[in-house]
């Protein structure tokens, strides 16, 4: 699952709070703490965008569900869904945002057959996947699994199967089911259904503690995500206590007067030090972005990276951590799901819809090795989103594979064009946009055993390159 990137950098405005220590900075040191501070903050700060349109804004567009419900849809993601950016479009999702602040959440699943896949990714608010609930992970029975805040100090309750620990007192649960075709659409809706999420008192039947506090979150969006960056920061920050490996980068802001829930100063540092601050969040905005473009390895024109994981896998490295928001936050770890993405041919060139034609060909019996399945889904190359096109067709993945036509000689080659390749090659048709285009293939449980893709860019089985048509 991925949102939307907070992109050029202009001004930082903060609001009237004098900070202990900035005085004390030079320019030098405070481009450099607004820098780290900035590669450090991104997944927070981006985390927090979507939790505020998914949780918290009602009137947004983008609006799921109050804290501690879930919101399930009844479809697959379209071009109409634009809070995130490289949306799945395989499997409808139920999604929503846990507040761990009272008690801890019991998550239930039903049972479903072993046939279809899903997934329930837990990622906390310092973007860490911190837990897996599915077909890879935990199987296919029923369950009740509790999830529990940072402070959380109470015993496990009989009947739950697993407790999960977040690092933050805010967390997203993230459901994917599979689903076959577009006739199978009833059979997921049941399957949502038996998804819940519940307060613990709740799921056993036990009064409830005393509500946390009320928060007035403040108001959140792409422009105000660049301009106030650092108090989007400090206010998250309180929800989240530093680990081990943080107690550096907050000692650092904190001189920079970036604290856990207090407001940023930015009007009571001297002219100097504003110039350096924006100048220090522009030079780690370049960083993050040149990362995210030499991330991983170029297999065929694909980039094949190991971006997500839990705390230990990050390991206080705030850039592996900000590249992976930025390339798509919310993306789950290799073992669960592997992304090759490609915006070029194999030797570099731009794939662009409105210069040429292409072709993905998959030899004889080397299609993506997967336990539950593959998909290769086409986006607009500059907005990352979806893309309208006259079939409304956003991909192609394995399950559509029997009503597709295979070569003479048991290949399958996709057709990446904007125009119909013709009647008979329309079911192997991909359309793209009349412009540049963005592809990410997405293998769902990938096979651990040769043939397969992991470790992410070392495995055996490789992706083709793309091919310019004739």
């Amino acid at each position: 699952m991925r949102t939307k990137a907070i992109t050029s950098v202009a001004l930082v405005f903060g609001l009237a709070l004098t900070t202990a220590y900035a005085a004390d900075l030079t320019p030098a040191e405070t481009k450099a703490i607004a820098e780290e501070g900035f590669i450090y903050g991104l997944p927070i700060v981006m985390n927090y965008g979507v939790m505020y349109e998914y949780a918290v804004d009602k009137k947004s567009s983008q609006f799921k569900a109050p804290f501690n419900q879930l919101n399930s849809m009844h479809r697959v993601a379209t071009p109409e869904d634009t809070a995130v950016v490289t949306p799945n479009s395989d499997t409808p999702y139920s999604v929503g945002f846990m507040d761990l602040r009272a008690e801890p959440i019991v998550i239930s699943v039903p049972a479903i057959e072993k046939s279809r896949y899903y997934s329930v990714q837990l990622c906390d608010g310092n973007t860490f996947n911190y837990g897996y609930i599915g077909t890879r992970a935990t199987g296919s029975e029923a369950g009740h699994y509790m999830v529990v805040g940072p402070n959380w100090k109470g015993a496990t309750p009989p009947g739950i199967k697993k407790v999960f620990n977040s690092s933050t007192q805010f967390s997203m649960v993230i459901f994917r089911t599979q689903l076959f075709n577009p006739e199978d659409m009833p059979n997921v809706i049941k399957i949502q259904k038996g998804y819940k999420t519940q307060p613990l008192s709740a799921f056993l039947k036990q009064p409830a503690p005393s509500a946390a506090p009320a928060i007035k979150f403040p108001k959140i969006n792409k422009e105000l995500a660049k301009t106030g960056f650092f108090d989007y920061l400090a206010f998250q920050l309180q929800f989240a206590p530093a680990g081990s490996e943080e107690k550096a980068i907050r000692e650092k802001l904190a001189r920079l007067g970036v604290e856990a829930g207090k407001p940023f100063d930015f009007k009571a540092l001297s002219p100097e030090q504003k110039a350096a601050v924006v100048e220090g969040m522009k030079a780690g905005e370049t960083k993050v972005t040149e990362a995210v473009s030499n991330a991983g390895k170029d297999i065929n024109g694909w980039r094949i990276t190991d971006p997500d994981g839990d705390r230990a896998f990050f390991n206080g490295d705030w850039l592996k951590r900000a590249l992976a928001a930025q390339a798509g936050i919310y993306g789950n770890d290799s073992a669960e799901a592997t992304y090759p993405l490609t915006k070029t041919l194999p030797d570099g060139e731009p794939l662009d819809g409105s210069k040429a034609n292409y072709t993905l060909t998959f030899p004889a019996g080397q299609l993506p090795p997967v336990n539950a399945f593959w998909s290769v889904t086409m986006y607009d190359g500059k907005s990352q989103l979806l893309i309208k096109n006259p079939i409304n067709r956003y991909l192609i993945n394995s399950p559509m594979l029997p009503d597709m036509k295979t070569n003479a000689d048991g290949s399958l080659t996709l057709y990446i064009q904007k125009d119909s390749p013709g009647a008979a090659k329309e079911a192997n048709w991909l359309p793209a946009p009349n412009d540049t285009l963005y592809l990410v293939m997405r293998l769902y449980w990938p096979k651990t055993k040769a043939p397969s893709i992991l470790p992410p860019g070392e495995g055996t089985w490789k992706p083709p390159g793309i091919v310019k048509a004739k």
